[in-house]
């Protein structure tokens, strides 16, 4: 097993390219200690970067993880979100700290806004920047802003990421956002990189996935973390499955893999409207 290939944020901060997501982690409370488990092990194996946000099961996500990692905080790379409906210059400073118990912590790496609301993005990214003077966040970023809303954001004003659904049924971003990111060197984060296990039956992924004695979700993932500028955050509610994502970083895919699944799921040809989960 190779060591994970890292990132390096704008804020210099480097993160590991495969992390883990928590979206409708932490929900049910007979599922708890397989999903703790699960983080755990992530940690393990060196997925040390853990998204969660306030909206996750109203902050259960948050608390999930913040059991997740107590006594290996300093292991840990936190990424959360604050809501557009709290993104302005108060609601932003008291979701953070609402936040912060949860995760039962003093600071977030890296605090995301959701996605953009009704809040002027320069109110938002003032609070985002006094949290990071206060100590109460790493740095700041974006999640589902496209290429539009990347450039109403204040002049000199760069995010850490954008977090953005891409997978390989969601190849809308590689027509201009990506390309826009990579301008601005400003990493991705690629959300639901396998859709949420809705790909996987496609028989080209399987074609390919076995060549390659892998599963298809090695491959969804494999794909997504062939750009170097590109972080994954696949979801993963047992050891098992976490294990699974966390061999993908070491597939090495070849150019007829991604000539048969370049056929299978076509690239933009022209820009389309960013996708959100």
């Amino acid at each position: 097993m190779h060591v994970i290939r890292t990132v390096t944020l704008p804020s210099g901060a480097r993160v590991p390219a495969l992390g883990q997501g928590t979206w409708h982690m932490g929900d049910d409370p007979s599922r708890r200690a397989e999903e703790l488990d699960a983080l755990r092990t992530g940690l393990d194996l060196g997925m040390t970067l853990i998204d969660t946000a306030e909206m996750y099961g109203s902050g259960a996500s948050e608390e999930l993880v913040g059991e997740a990692i107590r006594g290996r905080r300093d292991e840990a790379f936190l990424v959360s979100k604050v809501l557009p409906s709290n993104a302005d210059r108060r609601g932003t400073v008291e979701a953070c700290r609402a936040s912060l118990r949860r995760l039962g912590t003093d600071r977030i790496d890296l605090y995301l806004l959701h996605w953009r609301g009704g809040v002027p993005l320069a109110e938002t990214v003032e609070a985002l920047e006094e949290l990071v003077r206060q100590g109460s966040i790493g740095s700041w970023g974006v999640s589902n802003l496209d290429t539009d809303d990347l450039a109403d954001l204040p002049r000199g004003a760069v995010p850490d990421t954008d977090q953005i659904l891409y997978n390989l049924t969601r190849r809308g971003p590689e027509y201009a956002l990506l390309p826009r990111c990579r301008e601005l060197s400003v990493p991705v984060m690629a959300y639901s990189p396998v859709e949420q296990g809705r790909l996987l039956g496609h028989e080209a992924l399987r074609a390919v996935a076995d060549a390659h004695g892998a599963t298809p979700a090695q491959v969804a993932l494999a794909w997504v973390l062939r750009h170097e500028e590109v972080i994954a955050i696949p979801k993963a509610s047992s050891r098992r499955h976490v294990e699974e994502n966390r061999a993908a970083a070491d597939l090495v895919l070849g150019e007829e893999d991604f000539a048969a699944l370049d056929e299978a799921f076509p690239p933009p040809a022209g820009k389309r409207p960013l996708e959100i989960l």
